[in-house]
Formats: C-alpha cells, structure tokens, sequence
C-alpha cells in the first residue's frame, strides 16, 4: 500500500520532513531556495526531490513534474513561511515583503490541490497587531477553499518529548468537506520540575546529552566534525536518538549508517579565561559577559537559535554552556536538544549546522501534528522494512558555490578576505543570500 504523500515548503534541512517521514508519510519533494540547505536535505533524504528555488518561482505543476507523482492526490503540504516580518524580536511590519511569501504557500497549497496543510510560525504572529495579519491568512485559505481550525493553538516542543524550550505557531487546515485535524495532546512524563522554566519535562539535558563523547578530548575535531567514539550508558530518550531499538524509528525508513561515528561534533575553541566564566556560571543561568545560557543537566534547554545568515552579518548562534563541560555545546549535541537523531547530520561547519538547527522545527514536534493529520485523513501508519542509503558526504561540507553549481542553479565565484576570513559574494551569491534571508524559518 502507498504511503500518503507530503511536500515540505520552506524546507530547509529538514526537521519537518523527518517529523513527517516518522508519521508515516512519504515526503516526496521539498522546496527550499538555500543551496546550502538543499545539499543537507538531499544527503539525509535522498530520494527526495529537492527543487533550489524560490516558492516564487514554483508551481504545483512543478512540484508534481520533480516529485514524480503525476496526479496522486497529495495528502498534506507542510512548512514555514518567513517570520521575522513579524517577529516578536525586531521590527513588526504589515509592509515587509517577505509576507508575500506566506501567499505563496496559500497558492501552492491550492495549486496541488493538497487535502491538508500544516502552517508554522512564530508566537509573535498572535500578539497585538500581528493577529490582523494572522486573521488575514486565515481568510486566504478559506477563500482557496480550505477549512481551517480557528481556535489555533501555540505548542511548545517540551510538551511533546523535546528538552528544548521552544514555542510555535501551529495553523492546521483541510480542503473544504475533509475533517480538519486537531491539536495533539500534551506528552505526560514522570520528571523533574525545572524551576528556571516553570515547566515539567520529560527527557532532561542530562537525558539528552549524557551518553555523549566530550568533542574536546578528540584532537581530530579541531578540524572535523566526525569521529569513531565509545558511547556512555544512554537514557530512554538517548537511546532513541542513537536508533537502539526499531521503534526508534518509528514509521519512517531506516537509514544506513554507522552508529560508532560522532558526527557534526566540531570543536570550539575558548580561552582560559571564557572557560573560567563558564565553569563559575551556575546551570540554569546566564553567563554574564557572554550572555550565554548553561544548561541545567535535569531542566530544559533554552530556545536554540539560528543566528543571522550572509545577508545579515553571518553572526554565530549563541550556543547554550554545556552542563557539565567549559565549553558552548557541539552542533551534534544541538541536534540533540532538538529532537534530530545520529543519524542525521548536519552541515560540517559549526556556523552552518547551527543555523540548520535554529530555523528546524524539531521533528517530534513535527512528528505529533503530522499524527493528526493522518487522523483527520482516516490514514492508519504503516512501518517500513526499507532502508535507505544516505547520500554522498561530500553533500554536507559544500560552500554556497559549490552547492549551487551541485543543483545546478549558478557557478559562482568566490574569494577570500584575508581580513576577516568571510567570502566576498559574487552579485549572484549576494542575492541568493538577500533570498535565504527572505525564506529563512526563524527561530
């Protein structure tokens, strides 16, 4: 029996895209225009259409021609639209053009006919002046023909087996005579309280992180990002990220790879000093000159966040202080907090791989709506005895060029400043990032 198929719009690495796969759904094309991004999701979904465009510059018809899948019904288009038009950090404006962007995912939507959708965004899409707006994409989706469940709801990935603190948007709708899905309940644990948070958690940092090799004792790592490692005793929710058992995989298809090797594990190096700071920090606090939050190894960890990407200074996230190391925690350790397991990896640069954290929607989050959706669609999961073969490695250490030239969008050139060691941008990389930013998942 064929799995029923979704289209990741704005897709970025891919948390949504895992989320769903782990539902049971066959996420058959993903549209996402950063070359750097595309490289990612095409090395851990690699049957996956991958389509290097702007939602501007695609249609249904495109979609379903790169997909493969003719006139099957597609059951759910999934993704968010840009946000930081109407973030609740900077400036808020109805006027910013990156709101276009959210109608074209209202007409995509309507072009494949999708009999769901799923829209994430940020909290500050529900405060103040921001609800006209979110009122007015409401209405778009009513006027294309689709019921939407109005009383919406902001989820927090805590509540659904994530030790991250981390608060969206969720919009869900159905073409119109199709049950509309609902909300999916609260995951109830057994824990900890975590005062710094006010919540009560299922896995802790400690949960997700404890069973990790420390990176700094790795000398290789100061100029990669993987390594063969001996593992610590994993909690339950460690265990499911290092895939122990088959229903760590839930519904989705297992994935070829090699559980000794720590991936996306490159180090950071800090001075005596910052690490004086860090080790002085108590956990669940902030350190004072950094700004950097430290993990409490039984709460939460805070909102992970993607930094700003080439258009907008390439500034570095602010990675959380290790519970337990002198040190800002790894991209791999990120991926945990976030829900990813081991087997995904991320891009081979801290900079890169971080951003790909921030702008995901951690895919057990994903995973619960997805659920819903399948509900409301009367579809019951099926697991798979498939497994498949991760793509080419070289994928996950690409420049911006090289990924371009890889999908085929342009061949830039680029060079070295020697001064601050950033590239210069060719006009064509300077406008493929003006559009990354545009089409940036914000954090």
């Amino acid at each position: 029996m064929a799995r029923p198929i979704g289209i990741d719009l704005f897709a970025g690495a891919g948390g949504m895209s895992l989320g769903f796969e782990q539902a049971g759904f066959d996420v058959r094309a993903a549209v996402e225009i950063d070359p750097i991004h595309c490289s990612v999701h095409k090395f851990n979904f690699p049957d996956c259409a991958v389509l290097p465009r702007s939602v501007q510059e695609v249609t249904g018809a495109d979609i379903r021609r790169a997909a493969g899948i003719g006139d099957a019904p597609v059951d759910v288009v999934f993704g968010g639209p840009p946000c930081q038009g109407f973030s609740l950090i900077g400036h808020r404006s109805f006027d910013d053009p990156r709101n276009q962007l959210v109608l074209d995912f209202v007409r995509i939507v309507s072009e494949l006919d999708a009999r769901a959708f799923v829209f994430e965004n940020v909290k500050g899409l529900t405060v103040g002046k921001q609800r006209t707006f979110l009122n007015e994409i409401i209405s778009a989706f009513q006027d294309a023909g689709y019921d939407v469940r109005t009383e919406w709801q902001v989820l927090n990935a805590a509540h659904y087996g994530v030790p991250q603190y981390r608060e969206r948007l969720i919009l869900l709708g159905a073409k119109r005579g199709t049950k509309v899905p609902n909300y999916p309940k609260k995951m109830t644990f057994a824990a900890d309280e975590t005062p710094e948070l006010g919540l009560r958690i299922g896995p802790s940092c400690k949960d997700a992180l404890g069973d990790l090799p420390n990176a700094d004792q790795f000398a290789v790592l100061e100029d990669g990002d993987a390594v063969k490692a001996k593992y610590g005793k994993a909690s339950l929710y460690a265990s499911e990220m290092r895939c122990q058992s088959n229903d760590a995989w839930h519904y989705g298809f297992m994935r070829a790879w090699e559980p000794s090797l720590m991936t996306s594990s490159a180090r950071t190096g800090h001075s005596e000093i910052s690490q004086s700071r860090f080790s002085a920090t108590p956990p669940g606090s902030v350190e004072p000159i950094s700004r950097f939050f430290k993990l409490s190894p039984k709460g939460l960890s805070n909102t992970l966040r993607a930094g700003t990407d080439g258009a907008r200074g390439a500034f570095t996230s602010p990675r959380p202080i290790h519970y337990a190391h002198p040190r800002c925690i790894t991209v791999r350790e990120m991926a945990r907090l976030h829900g990813f397991p081991d087997w995904f990896r991320l891009h081979a640069t801290k900079w890169h791989g971080a951003r790909q954290i921030g702008n995901a929607v951690p895919p057990p989050l994903a995973r619960a709506v997805a659920s819903e959706v399948l509900k409301a669609l009367g579809i019951r999961p099926r697991r798979s005895n498939r497994v498949v073969e991760l793509g080419d490695p070289s994928l996950l250490g690409m420049v911006m060029s090289e990924a371009a030239e890889y999908f085929s969008v342009s061949k830039p050139n680029t060079k070295r400043d020697r001064k601050s060691g950033a590239k210069k941008r060719t006009q064509f990389e300077t406008e493929v990032a003006r559009l990354a930013a545009l089409e940036a998942v914000g954090g």
